[in-house]
């Protein structure tokens, strides 16, 4: 009886990971909002590490969060370090593209909670009077990431994220 129970476990066990491997490579999340605010009084508030405290999810979500700035001050070359105990983990994000506001492209490379490179974007553009502000995040989708996408929905799960950031970002540009 334990050896059938141990044989169904080591089953359902491997046909998970199988199903994990099998799923796409790469990810890409990506939410939009509209902001009652011009592009150049929104732009600057993700162009310059220096503002993200005020709307970014992960430092209003972890007090122990500690961000380090080096590089530009802002715009291309920018960089902040980030350290942090709860799920912000560690890593460098960088500015690898600024165009005036209309985009701004941040490089994260996180040490931990795994050791992977993503791409988010940010795009600008004009609505009247407002900005719609398009949040993409793209990169490779590790296997120990498809692993946990059998189980959560990760677009939903870091969806949730991108909106808060954007509600928060909204709320910063509006006043």
């Amino acid at each position: 009886m334990i050896l059938k129970s141990l044989a169904v476990v080591v089953i359902v066990i491997a046909a998970v990971l199988l199903f994990a491997a099998t799923r796409p490579n790469t990810f890409r999340i990506e939410r939009s909002a509209t902001i009652d605010a011009a592009p150049d009084k929104v732009f600057p508030l993700i162009d310059d590490f220096h503002q993200w405290n005020r709307w970014a999810p992960q430092d209003r979500e972890d007090s122990s969060l500690v961000r380090t700035f080096s590089g530009a001050e802002s715009g291309s070359g920018a960089i902040s370090d980030w350290q942090g105990n709860g799920q912000s983990g560690s890593g460098r994000m960088t500015i690898v593209e600024s165009r005036p506001s209309s985009l701004v492209t941040v490089q994260a490379a996180w040490a931990r909670p795994m050791n992977t490179v993503n791409i988010n974007r940010f795009v600008l553009e004009p609505a009247g009077t407002s900005t719609k502000v398009t949040w993409s995040m793209e990169g490779s989708n590790l296997y120990m990431m498809k692993v946990m996408g059998v189980f959560v929905n990760m677009d939903r799960m870091m969806g949730k994220h991108f909106e808060d950031g954007l509600r928060n970002l909204k709320e910063v540009a509006e006043k």
